[in-house]
Order: structure tokens, then sequence, then C-alpha cells
């Protein structure tokens, strides 16, 4: 099923570094992935400010690649697909349901969308809208072996009617998402994107949550809590209590251009200074 096409891809490639189409291989897929996750930041700065997520391409493209925004899965891997697709790869849209920190087996809402696509008679998955656990390269899908990444290693297991990624750290498995290769409409993400951007049980509605990677590393910031992980180090951690400061470390450390909002320094205030209970 082809999307929409985007609007500006030249644009679109030279923020990730390229100056021409590059060719549709693997090597072309794994860079595009890791410099995708490393350019383009995971944020929930609409959910926390409860303004609306239009998950279009035209409106993803415009909040991306000109308002200086990054996005979460429906908006993201949109937005990646379109390229890949434009690019010659074989190319679709999947969802799966996010069970990380939940017991296993738990059967959550399907709210993740991620891609799949199938070169040289491989299959693969590629996301680059995990937040701050996202996969830095795509990961094989018809194997259960360990499969190495710029950064932790992941494997995919087997189901009976789906396939779960997990990714090591500390040494330990851990499982992120339940994901299915079924066909997916347009109104199948909607639907998707209309319970994590407005239902009361969200865990994105009201929330901050915003990740990048880097060289060896992953950013992430949890309402006031800002994370600098480096593989094979300990984390360095702050919590944040003041509303300019974390507005400049979007900025700084996630290279997202802050939207205009009449309340959002207050909102922002009353997120990382929550009243005493």
């Amino acid at each position: 099923m082809s999307q929409p096409q985007l609007q500006n891809i030249e644009l679109y490639l030279q923020r990730l570094g390229y100056n021409v189409p590059p060719a549709p291989t693997l090597e072309t897929l794994r860079e595009l992935q890791l410099r995708h996750t490393s350019v383009f930041p995971f944020e929930t700065l609409s959910t926390l400010l409860q303004v609306p997520v239009p998950i279009d391409l035209p409106s993803v493209e415009r909040k991306v690649l000109h308002e200086g925004r990054g996005g979460y899965c429906y908006e993201l891997n949109n937005l990646f697909l379109a390229l890949l697709q434009q690019l010659g790869y074989e190319a679709r849209g999947i969802t799966g349901r996010v069970v990380m920190g939940s017991p296993e087996g738990v059967l959550t809402a399907r709210t993740h969308r991620l891609s799949v696509l199938t070169l040289d008679g491989i299959r693969y998955i590629s996301d680059v809208g995990f937040g701050g656990m996202v996969p830095t390269t795509p990961l094989r899908l018809d194997t259960e072996e360990e499969q190495p990444t710029p950064h932790e290693p992941y494997r995919i297991t087997q189901g009976e009617d789906s396939y779960t990624l997990r990714a090591k750290v500390a040494g330990e498995w851990r499982a992120l998402y339940v994901f299915y290769l079924q066909p997916q409409s347009a109104i199948d993400y909607e639907v998707g994107n209309w319970y994590v951007s407005t239902h009361k049980d969200s865990p994105f509605l009201g929330q901050l949550m915003v990740a990048k990677m880097g060289q060896g590393l992953r950013r992430t910031l949890n309402n006031g809590s800002y994370a600098l992980h480096r593989m094979g180090l300990e984390s360095e951690r702050r919590e944040l209590t003041d509303a300019d400061e974390l507005i400049e470390l979007l900025h700084s450390e996630f290279a997202i251009r802050v939207p205009q909002h009449p309340q959002l320094r207050q909102i922002i205030h009353r997120l990382i200074n929550p009243p005493a209970v």
C-alpha cells in the first residue's frame, strides 16, 4: 500500500546528510535509520499541551521538516516510511502493542506504528519512533538470534500470530513491544493516534517524553528527569525544576524549536513541580 508523496524529499535528505537520493540498499537503510534517530527527536510536546496531533503526511512533514519539531511513532514512522518508499524500498506500515514495563503476556492497546520491508528476499522491521529505546538499525525479522546495533543488542521472538521485540539492557532481555504483520489502513493509525493523543488513560496525555540518539549515547527526558545514557558507562541524571531551564534543554540537547503557546511555561512548571501530596 503506497503512501502520499513527500512534498520536499530534497530537504528531508539534506537534513539526513544526503545531497542526492541514495540507492535503496541495506547499508543505506542502516545509515538512514541511525541518522534519523540522531537528527529528529521523539517528543510529546503536543500531547503535553493537549493540542491536536494531525498525522497526515503533509502535516507531519511541515511539523518535522519546517517547524523544527519531532514527534512520536505515528508521525516519525509515517514520515520515514514515505521516504523509504520514494527511495525504492518495498516497505509498508504495521502496528504493535507497547509492553515495556508491563508483565509478560499483558494485552495492551495497539498504539505503536512501525514498518516492515523486504530487501533482497530478507524481511526487516524498521522503527524510528520508539522513544528512548528506539532501535537504531533495521532488524531481521525471521531469526531469533541476538542482533547488534550501534546501541544495545536486540532480538525478535516469534509467537503464534505476533512477534516480540526485546532489548538487552544491563544484561537482561526486556520486552519492548509486540507487533503484527497485518496490513494497516489510514484509519487504523487515526484510531491509535486518537487514543494516545486524547484518551484520559493514555501515558502521553499531559506528559513530556523526549529522546534523541547520538554516537554511542541516548538522551532522554521524562517530564523533569533528564538522563544521558552512554553505552557501557553509568548514566548521568539530573532533575530540572525550572521551566526556562527545561525549555533551553529542549533546544540545546534535543534540537527542538519549542512551539509558541501562551501557557507553555506554566504547564511545564506544574509538570516538573507537582504539588506535595
